[in-house]
This record gives C-alpha cells, structure tokens and sequence, in this order.
C-alpha cells in the first residue's frame, strides 16, 4: 500500500482576504480558483517561467512555519535572503492533517545566503541549534557549504537535513547532474517510504517527474489540474529533441 499524506491535505483561497484592486501575486492567473488537494506525498508543480510555481511554494513555506527565504524552522527569524514574507500566504487557508514536527525549504537562488548564515553561527561562540549542538555544519555534512561545489552542498542538505518532515524544493534540479537528481529520487523513495515525509516540489525536469505515483500539477491552465508526465511540455521538447535533433534545430536555426 503506498504511504498517504502525511501533513498538507489542501490549500484554498479565502477571496474576503483577497485585495479589491489586485497586484501581484493575488493576480497570478490560479490564485482567484485556487482549491488544491494533495492526493500523493509527493506532488510536483510544473509549468512556463512566471506562472506562480514559486510564489505558492513560498505561500505554503509560511502557511507551515518555514522561512520564505529558505531553511528549515530554526531559520525562522534569521531573514538571511532578500524575502522574509509571502503576502500571498494571508489570502489562503490551508488544512492540515497534523503539523509537522520539522522540514525544509530548500531554494536555489537563495543557498549562498543560507550557507553564510551556517558560518556566521561557526563563528558565533553563544550559537546553539534546537537540538542544543554547536555545531551549525552538523546536520548540513559537517563542514561549511562554501567548501563544497555547488551540487555538491544540495546533496549534503538533502542527505544530512532531511528526517520526518514537510520538505518544499524550489528547482532542486538547478545544482544536480542527471545522475545526481537520480540519487535525489532514490533519496526521496525511501523517505517516503516511511509514512513520516512529503515533498512539495517545483521544478522543470523531466527526470524528477517520473517519480512513481507523484502527483504533478500544472500552472499552464487555470484552474490548477493534474496532469500525466507525458501530458508536459517539458517531456514533450526533450523527448522530441533528443529523438529528432535536426527538425528541431531546423525551426532553431530557420
């Protein structure tokens, strides 16, 4: 039987809360429809540049007491990147059913500021973590972040950070190889496995999608749907261009 959903059921607009003249993000085409149910632990959000993928990613980080900027719980009032809040978290309601205990934002854009921050605590001789260590690298590989390349500091958060837990990703696939968003998989089959975690994830890669039974919810249309893997415009133009690399460089180059 495959695990059901651990934490976050749904999420829903509240339109009283919604402003009279609408600016970003409250005019992002899905947020006046939005009524999203997570079916599986794992669901992926897909669709173009622009179409509010992250801006609900931030949402549902603030709506689950994970800073918008990045990090997990005990990052909270560091402010450690240039986003500390998420207007568009005031405007929905979310359902629960338990909250988590712990989890994980994990940003791309933002991973330099958050490895700064780990340093900064290095340095600080009073820093204490929630499990009362000293060490601010212990639970990120043991050694700073800047140490490491970049795909190399992702898989250390991933594979030393991550336990029981609402985990969100924003394009994960940005620092990792092909082979490196496999072991991202395999990492997260086997948490998932355990009925504890789940894992929001936005992202462009066709790789991560095949993840088996992952819910994958697209941005393109409103209201938000569901869609197959092979339904997506990112499997669609790297199938096609992977099998047929002439026609496509022919429109290209035309």
């Amino acid at each position: 039987m495959y695990p059901e959903v651990p934490y976050l059921l749904g999420l829903k607009v509240i339109p009283k809360q919604l402003p009279h003249k609408l600016a970003y993000p409250y005019n992002l085409p899905f947020v006046a429809q939005l009524d999203l149910v997570f079916r599986e632990p794992v669901t992926f959000f897909v669709g173009e540049n622009g179409t509010g993928k992250s801006t609900l990613i931030e949402a549902i980080a603030a709506l689950s007491r994970l800073p918008v900027s990045g990090g997990g719980p005990n990052e909270l009032a560091d402010n450690h990147g240039p986003e500390s809040e998420s207007p568009l978290s005031k405007a929905l309601r979310p359902s629960f059913r338990q909250k988590p205990r712990d989890g994980y934002f994990l940003r791309a854009e933002f991973h330099a500021h958050f490895a700064s921050l780990l340093d900064a605590r290095k340095r600080d001789p009073d820093f204490k973590d929630a499990a009362f260590s000293r060490d601010p690298y212990e639970r990120y590989g043991g050694r700073s972040l800047h140490e490491q390349s970049h795909g190399e500091a992702f898989l250390a958060v991933l594979q030393n950070r991550i336990g029981p837990g609402l985990y969100l990703f924003d394009e994960p696939e940005s620092a990792l190889s092909p082979q490196r968003q496999l072991a991202l998989l395999a990492l997260i089959h086997d948490l998932v496995k355990t009925g504890k975690c789940q894992f929001i994830i936005a992202t462009h890669s066709p790789i991560l999608m095949t993840y088996p039974h992952a819910q994958i919810m697209s941005f393109d249309k409103v209201p938000l749907s569901a869609i197959s893997i092979e339904e997506t415009s990112h499997y669609q133009i790297t199938k096609g261009i992977l099998e047929q690399p002439g026609s496509y460089w022919k429109h290209l180059a035309d």
